[in-house]
């Protein structure tokens, strides 16, 4: 925040240079055609000019024959002067025709360099809002490293020394009040806390103890043991009753 402006002014050139390089690279993808089609158009004028000059040959040819001066050099519109009067009739007649052929043909091409220079255009617009947004925290931090470190490394060291102000204060200062009265219930807190196992400790001995002298006492019980051993021969004759029908069954 305190570099806020700074920050600002190097994220604005970083900005161009993404919006620089970014045409650049977009124009990879369109330059070639543009320039292909380009090319087309110059071998289609330079053919026109070509077909002309032929045609301007063709015509100096027939005057001069007319005028005597080259050719037969007779004087007049003789069967020669006829003859090269239609080669160049012809070629002025193919000219005229090339030219309008081309014309078209050069028209259609320029239609397709304006399309592509428009759509080149509008991907260029589209794409500039992602530029637009490069601002957040990581090109914050990013922009902060391209100012010179001084400034920052001693704002860090102020805000360090704000941070562990307190903490250097507190371990400097004397035993006070507060830190004796904490004292105090830290130890009552770990009286209680001591009182507490040792008391369920002896509490698990006491019960260990008990239950130990109760089952002493009940081994002398006659009518426990009488009890115990009707029931443990009940068990037994259920057992040998259910074993032989499950033999008697296999058998059948």
């Amino acid at each position: 925040k305190i570099f806020e402006k700074e920050i600002n002014q190097v994220l604005l050139e970083q900005k161009n240079d993404l919006t620089l390089a970014n045409k650049d690279q977009l124009a990879l993808q369109y330059t070639p055609k543009i320039t292909q089609l380009n090319n087309d158009i110059t071998d289609l004028k330079s053919e026109i000019t070509e077909k002309e000059k032929e045609t301007n040959t063709l015509y100096d040819i027939y005057i001069n024959e007319a005028e005597g001066t080259a050719g037969t050099k007779l004087l007049g519109k003789g069967p020669v002067y006829a003859e090269k009067r239609e080669k160049h009739d012809a070629a002025l007649a193919e000219l005229q025709a090339l030219k309008t052929t081309n014309a078209e043909k050069i028209t259609d091409l320029e239609a397709q360099i304006t399309a592509l220079n428009t759509e080149y255009a509008n991907v260029v617009k589209n794409s500039q809002p992602v530029i637009d947004g490069f601002d957040g925290l990581m090109a914050r931090i990013t922009a902060l490293d391209e100012l010179p470190w001084m400034p920052s490394f001693f704002i860090f060291l102020l805000f360090l020394a704000i941070e562990t102000s307190p903490i250097i204060a507190k371990l400097l200062a004397p035993k006070g009040e507060y830190d004796i009265k904490l004292e105090e219930e830290e130890s009552v807190l770990a009286t209680w806390v001591a009182q507490k196992l040792a008391q369920r400790k002896l509490i698990v001995a006491t019960d260990g103890e008990i239950n130990q002298k109760i089952y002493e006492d009940l081994k002398g019980e006659e009518e426990l043991y009488g009890y115990k051993k009707k029931k443990a021969e009940e068990l037994l004759r259920l057992q040998a009753d259910s074993f032989h029908n499950v033999q008697t069954k296999g058998l059948k």
